[in-house]
């Protein structure tokens, strides 16, 4: 029972695991979607209530009316809430084709919307981060994504995270500031097939680089700054078809002539990269220099050399020692006294010892601004004082002060003292704060939460793990409750129960079965919520309020609470011959009220007649006849009422007292066996027909309670039949609250409630008000009132009937606009009016424009091969378009030609001429 709460939205896994599951209520909830598949997993369900829920008939939940028709186990009937056109109507009456999405609305659907950066823009897996100044790749990008496209950021590295995503077919990394790559660059990238690396700072392709892309098709590495490509870079790139190196400063010695014959194979460089040295090479192709060309003559030039081995240019200053970093580029180890990347900064003025004459070198303690150029001497100082506190050493001693807690102890070391830093810090003198949150030095696993505090790093673990740096599987089964001996099966961040024999239960906790047989409650197999009763030797199942039957599979008892509801038989056997008895109760009471009827055949009709409190019978087959019994049925009491139809006679019994017998001798001699069986009331085309006829003297519904409603003696389920608005499961809340003038509603929160007439008002209905549009029945109009009682229903456009609820075909202006060279399209204010194409105009687009030039500012665009190339900046020139007299044609009468640079989706680039036009008019063909 999941009934009053404020569940929005039942997945596909809602109920996964719950196959014994039999009745299953969402009673009154705020759903508006089910996803497709949702109730799969419950195999023995065999009621589902799903009604008070506001359902949003979309394109989403068309699944559900179908599934509601063949499975029939729903209780009442669901309705629509949204969209407008389908409130109030059954789930299971709605067409297919009505249950679908307008644009902008596929959003209300359980499935999450994928995840996507805010910096980004995603369509389905191919995500775009161009031009966002981006340093580091965001977070969020979805793990399936196949395209990303990081052009026109700030990246320096290819980022180290990219390695994680095993989708990827196209990265562009164009326009960026990347001056390095390593070997693990492009890891686990196997399905790559486009790389885009353009426009970057590249200088130096280590030999694995590409290394396990064996998919890779297209290779851009143009407008970097590479000289040389080491032997046997692309050996694994096997379909690699495109390679884009040109506006690189290629240097055609020795070592490049394997890149001249290896591209010759198979062309697959353009003819675009050129060598900018040795100087008798310069400005050669790559692609169509003989290999023979390509000669060492004397030492490479240390410029070059520098590229992939930066240390050969002496970066390090001050006599740093340089080393050769594949992430870094280079690394310089500095000499004491000074930091910097190239060791260019002396760490404070004393360090070069600028006191003469035995002077001593003090900093000026306080002095916090320009660290390294406060200093003063004293005279036959023996020893030095370090900035703020005191270090005591024959020798320098430069440990840097922090506002956290550090070092003051100094220890000599080849010839020097060395600073011994606390934990958090590091450095030759203490000046680095460490970033223990790095990727490089991050000790928290399992996608745990990195913290910098003053102690040090801390890890908060996700769900499942424990330990300092969130190493350690959580061990559930600590504090497990699996019975009877069973084994507990840790998981993560959950347990499992393995039983011994016999016991099952998701903790084992339900016993073996003393015998095999099944027991007479297993065999009774009661639905509906009924509690078995075992008696021994059989079981007997206790029905809920409202249900019937051995097993209680039935709805015996409904509630009818609108004045418009009734009940549907279709199929019935051996009608219109039928014995038909049922128990009703009647809600009003009182002379003066006029009560609908109880029983629909056709226009055969029991209802309690006007000022009456006794149930007469009309049988409606022209012309009508109609006949009263003297029985008294509105005393709040359940009374029988039995009813046997033969050809054209009737016979009426009221709560087993003495029939009475009415023949018909009309001109309709029996009643049509083909037509439905209507209890309770009528539908209101059926109803109206009847009534103008005078076939039926009262045409509204039965306001009460039926129950055990045998047709030939077999008891009738009503959730079998088609169940109009209005019509409640059970009788019970109603018998205690009287509604005068209306009609009381059992389902209420608070308890039952009187819904009143137009005029009438307060708890019972009883207090008449002077608007008679309180509680109107316009669906799709506005009440207007007629008398202090009547109104009418002034119906919005699209809508007729006498209560706005037919829909009429909707107001179209551009039917009657004929456009002939163009698009009808609906102005702001509902007018119609023709969009014209170029070169037409007219109120029907039927008239050619003269000829003119319309100018247009956009890229020139050519194709070349199967790479599409564009201008490098915006052309501007003169579409000619209209008519002209004699036959003429409508072109270009002056024309312009201009050089542009051309860049080309596979990297390449040219310069090519375009001609274009200025001026137009009309020349001859």
């Amino acid at each position: 029972m999941l009934r009053n709460n404020r569940i929005s939205c039942i997945h596909n896994d809602s109920f996964t695991g719950l196959k014994n599951v039999r009745l299953l209520s969402l009673y009154d909830n705020q759903i508006t979607t089910i996803t497709p598949g949702a109730f799969d997993t419950l195999q023995s369900l065999s009621t589902l209530n799903l009604l008070a829920n506001p359902f949003n008939c979309n394109c989403h939940l068309s699944w559900l009316g179908d599934w509601l028709r063949k499975r029939k186990i729903v209780t009442g009937n669901p309705r629509c809430q949204k969209p407008d056109f389908l409130k109030e109507i059954p789930l299971q009456d709605v067409a297919h084709l009505d249950f679908r999405c307008e644009e902008g609305q596929e959003e209300a659907s359980c499935i999450p919307r994928p995840q996507c950066p805010a910096e980004c823009t995603c369509l389905d897996t191919v995500v775009r981060c161009s031009n966002k100044h981006l340093r580091s790749l965001p977070k969020g990008i979805p793990k399936n994504v196949t395209e990303l496209y990081l052009d026109g950021n700030q990246f320096t590295v290819v980022p180290p995270v990219l390695s994680s995503f095993r989708f990827l077919q196209l990265v562009d990394l164009s326009n960026n500031k990347i001056g390095s790559l390593t070997n693990s660059s492009f890891n686990n990238m196997s399905q790559l097939t486009t790389l885009i690396l353009s426009y970057n700072s590249l200088q130096c392709i280590p030999q694995a680089t590409f290394e396990g892309l064996r998919s890779l098709r297209l290779l851009s590495l143009h407008g970097n700054d590479i000289s040389a490509f080491p032997e046997g870079v692309f050996s694994d790139v096997a379909s690699l078809s495109h390679l884009a190196i040109g506006a690189n400063p290629l240097y055609c010695d020795c070592n490049l002539r394997w890149l001249s014959d290896w591209v010759k194979t198979g062309y697959k460089e353009p003819g675009i990269a050129r060598c900018a040295g040795p100087p008798d090479m310069e400005g050669k192709l790559l692609l169509t220099t003989p290999g023979k060309k390509f000669e060492c003559q004397g030492p490479k030039e240390v410029s070059v050399e520098a590229k992939c081995n930066p240390c050969l240019s002496n970066p390090c200053q001050n006599q740093g020692t340089c080393q050769n970093d594949p992430v870094e580029f280079y690394r310089c180890t500095c000499p004491y006294g000074f930091k910097g990347k190239d060791c260019e900064t002396p760490l404070n003025a004393c360090f070069n010892n600028p006191c003469q004459n035995g002077g001593t070198c003090q900093f000026v303690e306080g002095e916090n601004a320009s660290f390294a150029s406060w200093w003063r001497c004293i005279e036959q100082l023996k020893k030095y004082r370090t900035y703020v506190w005191k270090c005591e050493c024959v020798h320098v001693c430069e440990c840097i002060t922090h506002t956290h807690k550090k070092s003051n102890i100094c220890f000599l070391y080849i010839n020097k003292e060395t600073c011994i830093c606390p934990p958090i810090f590091s450095g030759e003198f203490c000046e680095e704060l460490v970033d223990f949150c790095s990727p490089e030095l991050n000790p928290c696993q399992h996608n745990s939460k990195c913290v910098i505090t003053p102690d040090g790093p801390k890890c908060e673990c996700t769900p499942g793990f424990v330990g300092d740096n969130c190493s350690v599987n959580y061990d559930d089964c600590r504090d497990h409750r699996c019975q009877n001996s069973a084994r507990c099966l840790d998981e993560l961040n959950a347990y499992s129960c393995v039983c011994t024999d016999g016991f099952s239960g998701q903790l084992c906790d339900i016993p073996p079965r003393v015998s095999a047989l099944p027991t007479p409650c297993e065999l009774a197999d009661c639905q509906n919520g009924a509690n078995c009763v075992d008696l021994g030797s059989r079981a007997v199942c206790q029905c809920l309020a409202g249900f019937g039957g051995l097993k209680c599979e039935k709805l015996v008892s409904v509630n009818f609470v609108d004045r418009d509801s009734y009940l549907q038989f279709t199929d019935l056997k051996n009608w219109p011959s039928a014995n038909i008895t049922l128990q009703s109760m009647l809600f009003e009471t009182g002379g003066g009220v006029c009560v609908c009827g109880v029983l629909f055949v056709n226009y055969l009709c029991l209802f309690k007649k006007k000022k009456s409190v006794s149930p007469s019978l009309e049988f409606g087959v022209w012309p009508s006849i109609l006949f009263f019994s003297a029985e008294t049925i509105n005393d709040g009491q359940f009374h029988t009422v039995e009813l046997v139809t033969l050809d054209q006679m009737v016979n009426l019994s009221i709560d087993g007292g003495a029939p009475m017998t009415m023949d018909n001798f009309g001109k309709h001699y029996a009643l049509n066996g083909q037509a439905p069986l209507y209890v309770g009331g009528m539908p209101v085309g059926v109803n109206s027909a009847a009534f103008q006829l005078w076939q039926i003297q009262n045409s509204t519904s039965f306001h009460g309670c039926i129950r055990n409603l045998y047709i030939n003696n077999e008891l009738q389920d009503f959730t079998k039949t088609q169940m109009k608005p209005g019509v409640l499961p059970g009788c019970e809340p109603c018998r205690k609250i009287l509604c005068l003038h209306g009609i009381c509603q059992p389902n209420a929160a608070a308890g039952p409630v009187c819904h009143c007439e137009a005029g009438w008002a307060g708890p019972s209905c009883d207090q008449p008000i002077n608007s008679p549009c309180q509680g109107h029945k316009c669906v799709h109009g506005a009440c207007i009132p007629l008398d202090r009682l009547s109104y009418r229903c002034e119906c919005k456009e699209g809508y007729k009937g006498a209560l706005c609820n037919q829909q009429e075909e909707l107001y179209n202006p551009c039917k009657r606009l004929q456009c002939k060279h163009g698009r009808c399209q609906i102005s702001d204010l509902g007018e119609a009016y023709c969009e014209c194409d170029s070169g037409y105009a007219g109120d029907h687009c039927d008239k050619e424009t003269e000829c003119h030039g319309e100018p247009v500012r956009d890229y020139y665009q050519v194709q070349r091969g199967y790479a599409i190339c564009q201008t490098t900046r915006m052309v501007s020139w003169m579409d000619c378009s209209g008519s002209c007299e004699n036959r003429g044609c409508c072109m270009g009468l002056r024309m312009k030609r201009r050089k542009y640079t051309f860049e080309c989706s596979d990297g390449s680039s040219f310069v090519e001429e375009v001609e274009k036009t200025i001026k137009c008019g009309c020349a001859r063909c």
